[in-house]
């Protein structure tokens, strides 16, 4: 069914569900999986040119959470049975949507898996939904997890 399954990670729980969705997909269907990190700078940009030192210590942290949050995903896939091995991808220098979209689409991944914060309407107009954008987007299926 699905060859190769993109799934984003933040480190939040939404994003585990993600993860424990698409790795039980690829141990049923023999699919490779790549897990995404991205590191997003956008809206740090303003401090960065203000403080430079702050901005890079921004990035460094960043860095550091996706080391541990991609450590995580490669358990969650050893854990699984059949285990699934799962290769990491940490990008920087985009939004977190354009990261995803570009990573499936760079890498060839058939389906996109997100977790869904479940932000309400009001949240969703004033923060944007990263899972709404990549639905909208995507020309590979998306599915959402909570």
């Amino acid at each position: 069914m699905f060859k190769h399954v993109l799934f984003a990670t933040d480190g939040s729980m939404a994003s585990e569900h993600a993860a424990l969705l698409a790795i039980d997909l690829a141990s049923k269907y023999g699919a490779k999986v790549t897990s995404l990190f991205v590191i997003d700078p956008y809206p740090f940009l303003g401090i960065g040119s203000a403080n430079p030192m702050a901005f890079e210590a921004y990035v460094n942290s960043a860095k550091a959470m996706s080391f541990s949050i991609q450590d995580k995903a490669r358990a969650l896939g050893l854990s699984a049975t059949p285990a699934v091995d799962i290769e990491v991808v940490t990008m920087e220098e985009v939004s977190v949507a354009t990261g995803i979209l570009k990573a499936a689409s760079d890498l060839g991944c058939d389906l996109i898996v997100l977790g869904s914060h479940g932000r309400g309407a009001m949240e969703r107009m004033l923060l944007g939904s990263v899972a709404t954008k990549i639905v909208n987007s995507a020309t590979v299926p998306v599915l959402i997890t909570r």
